[in-house]
């Protein structure tokens, strides 16, 4: 087979070429600049164009070499090509092709347009690797303009009393699409981490507030504040009081996830695809031979043989997904309950 699962990653003999590998290789295929995506130490690596300032601020001077979607390279006889993911700005996925065999691995993807990043585009293969990471029925997600305007209400509403809204999502990929979303003339103070993170990906900063030291709450008055997940449980939060909390997350469709993390909202934003997109993203390829890994794994392999008839079999990998809600006894039991009812 063209494509082999090994201990450092998923590689292509032919080209010698490993996608998103977890260990330090020669010649690094990158989808997305996410930390278990993008690991340092390679002596090499190609990915999106829009990825390449990201990736030099997460990984340093490295060897980069981009390419535009659509634009292809060949190795060694193996034909390989960049596909809109839609999970983050410069998600890709990559197909590789030889001899007619043709191979597509996802990395992470989203398939509902958020308005901001580049469209997934389901790309005609034989084997397709995909992620799981929200791989039950359960996982629903709403339409984005359904979820901007549940944000921009609820923002409204915490001014009006008088109170600050601290939003929590990922720097990469969550914070811009809040940004993107918030319809508000109201000051907006941004974590340093986002800051920063805003600049390497050369998104306007121009109306937003960096946090620093010097900060004075009258600044906001009241005003939105966007953070990490790294601050929960932080004396920082303290400097904003009075206000009310928000996590951005897909895990947030479970009803007791909000309640877990001691938040007063949760919107149900994810960059991955829900189930119903999931299903819609394997069957659009037309390939038979699909590798789940990621998520929940065995159920959504299952799944796909037994109503499908696919080839669908799980592969071990390093990947994470979203992480904001770990996976407790709790949550299982909460998972179980839900599925029922779905």
């Amino acid at each position: 087979m063209l494509i082999q699962f090994t201990n450092s990653g998923i590689y292509c003999k032919q080209a010698d070429v490993y996608i998103d590998p977890w260990k330090p290789v020669n010649k690094a295929i990158i989808t997305h600049a996410h930390s278990d995506h993008a690991r340092w130490g390679s002596k090499h690596y190609l990915a999106h164009t829009d990825s390449e300032f990201i990736l030099r601020y997460r990984l340093g001077n490295i060897s980069l070499e981009t390419l535009s979607y659509n634009q292809s390279v060949q190795i060694n006889g193996v034909n390989i090509s960049l596909h809109p993911a839609g999970h983050i700005i410069g998600s890709a996925q990559v197909r590789l092709e030889y001899k007619g065999e043709i191979w597509v691995v996802s990395g992470d993807y989203k398939v509902k347009s958020d308005g901001y990043t580049v469209p997934f585009e389901p790309v005609k293969c034989q084997h397709f690797i995909t992620e799981s990471t929200f791989g039950l029925p359960v996982y629903n997600f709403p339409d984005v303009s359904d979820l901007n305007v549940q944000l921009n209400e609820w923002v409204a509403e915490n001014a009006a009393q008088g109170l600050n809204s601290l939003l929590i999502g990922y720097a990469l990929g969550k914070a811009q699409r809040i940004l993107s979303a918030l319809e508000t003339d109201q000051p907006i103070l941004l974590h340093s981490t986002i800051y920063n993170t805003n600049e390497a990906l050369g998104f306007d900063n121009s109306r937003y507030i960096k946090f620093t030291q010097d900060f004075k709450k009258e600044q906001l008055n009241p005003g939105i504040v966007l953070a990490t997940g790294s601050v929960i449980g932080n004396p920082w939060l303290r400097r904003f009081d009075p206000y009310k909390l928000a996590f951005c997350s897909g895990w947030m469709q479970l009803r007791g996830a909000r309640r877990r993390r001691n938040a007063d909202k949760g919107f149900i934003m994810s960059d991955h695809a829900d189930w119903h997109s999931l299903n819609d993203a394997v069957l659009a390829t037309g390939a038979q031979n699909i590798y789940v890994t990621h998520g929940y794994k065995s159920v959504y392999a299952k799944w796909l043989r037994e109503k499908y008839q696919l080839n669908a079999v799980e592969v071990e990998t390093l990947f994470e997904g979203e992480s904001i809600e770990n996976e407790s006894t709790e949550t299982k039991e909460e998972i179980r309950e839900e599925n029922q009812q779905a």
